[in-house]
């Protein structure tokens, strides 16, 4: 608190720890107070700033992509090509796999990912996705989602962006954002690895092509076959923001797309930055009960990027080999008579009808506060049902499950 009360400069960053709770929007607008308290928004060399490992994560916003049709130029899709755009919203990943699991949804095409890994139910939703009707993955690699089939399955093979994307007009560029809202262009460097394999842009125009009625405005073909025509209309949908798309994506460093509230526009119904209120003292949606209840905390190694393991060597926690283990603070340890190494089991108190236990799981001291454990994503998703998410945003509280340890 000294340190922040003295700092001139202060640039607050966040990641899943805030976001994944049930209450995260108020983790968030409570970091947001503790900025704006001293004036760290909207000032050079301070502000707030989220951690976004994925690809692209933010440039599908940017240009429209989602789930919420306020936040699609329905009006511009129009003028453009014709077609009337849906008005009612679609589904995010909760919402998509409630559909699975209650039979509404029948098909799920998926541009890339392990869904199966990463999402929370897993048990649950293993055995819905096999009811489903159709199943297609547009992907750059085998991982464990593709073994569980719908009752028709394909895998569609694709290029990364690290590859040669070669079409008509010639090696094609991909463009990016950052996590600080620069976009910058991609080009793949590395022989792809069959001249069979097509990139994502080429599928999706394909599977466009053959199920929509013709249309002269959607010129498929062209698109796949020079990506800068695609860019082009992107720049007309959304002017302000990439006017002159193709030639500033090419400078050094690209160019930044900008930021309201590093300009201090406020985009408020007041015009000005706003403190956001506390409902509650907790970000946790239900606290764990007994002398065996924890609340669980599911991390990511040093060794890992979203569900893709690249070793055992967990170098931020001086950990090292299995990932089944569960972490908890020495003094919790001899309270509960649990030795180091020691296989226990975790079970989900959220009571809704279904048993969620996690088995084999090897007792491993960590400096962890009081009343808490941890253990590795994805292997703990088990325990997370897909219910016990973000009150807003429906992101999964992976961050505060209460659970139990059982010997």
């Amino acid at each position: 608190a000294e340190i922040y009360c003295q700092a001139k400069k202060v640039i607050g960053i966040y990641g899943m720890g805030l976001t994944q709770h049930v209450d995260g929007w108020l983790n968030l607008g409570m970091f947001c107070n503790l900025l704006l308290m001293r004036g760290n928004i909207g000032r050079l060399g301070a502000g707030i700033s989220p951690v976004r490992g994925h690809s692209n994560v933010q440039g599908q916003r940017t240009v429209g992509i989602g789930e919420k049709s306020a936040h699609m130029p329905a009006d511009k899709l129009h003028e453009l090509f014709g077609i009337d755009a849906p008005t009612e919203n679609g589904k995010n990943i909760v919402e998509a796999s409630e559909g699975v699991l209650d039979g509404s949804i029948k098909a799920m095409v998926s541009l890339g990912g392990n869904l199966l890994r990463a999402l929370p139910d897993r048990e649950r939703l293993e055995n819905g996705w096999s009811n489903l009707d159709l199943t297609v993955h547009i992907t750059t690699k085998p991982n464990r989602s593709h073994l569980i089939p719908g009752k028709v399955s394909y895998i569609l093979p694709c290029l990364g962006r690290t590859d040669i994307d070669q079409q008509q007009s010639g090696p094609q560029a991909v463009s990016m954002e950052d996590t600080f809202s620069h976009i910058y262009a991609s080009i793949g460097a590395a022989e792809p690895p069959s001249d069979q394999v097509r990139s994502e842009t080429a599928i999706v125009a394909g599977i466009a092509k053959a199920t929509l009625p013709s249309n002269p405005k959607l010129r498929w073909d062209d698109w796949v076959a020079n990506y800068d025509l695609i860019r082009d209309l992107i720049a007309e949908t959304f002017p302000d923001d990439f006017s002159d798309f193709n030639n500033r994506m090419m400078q050094p460093g690209g160019f930044y797309r900008g930021n309201p509230a590093r300009e201090r526009k406020w985009k408020t119904e007041s015009g000005k930055a706003q403190f956001t209120p506390p409902t509650t003292l907790t970000s946790l949606g239900q606290h764990p009960s007994g002398e065996n209840g924890f609340t669980l905390i599911t991390l990511r190694s040093n060794d890992q990027f979203n569900t893709t393991i690249y070793g055992f060597s967990d170098r931020l926690r001086g950990l090292e080999g299995s990932r089944e283990i569960v972490l908890i603070n020495r003094e919790e340890m001899a309270r509960l008579g649990l030795q180091e190494g020691q296989i226990v089991s975790l079970y989900t108190q959220i009571e809704d009808g279904n048993l969620r236990q996690v088995d084999g799981l090897k007792v491993t001291a960590y400096d962890l506060p009081d009343g808490t454990v941890a253990g590795y994503y994805p292997e703990l998703n088990p325990l997370v049902p897909l219910s016990y998410h973000e009150k807003n945003s429906l992101t999964p509280a992976y961050k505060g499950v209460p659970v139990e340890i059982r010997q």
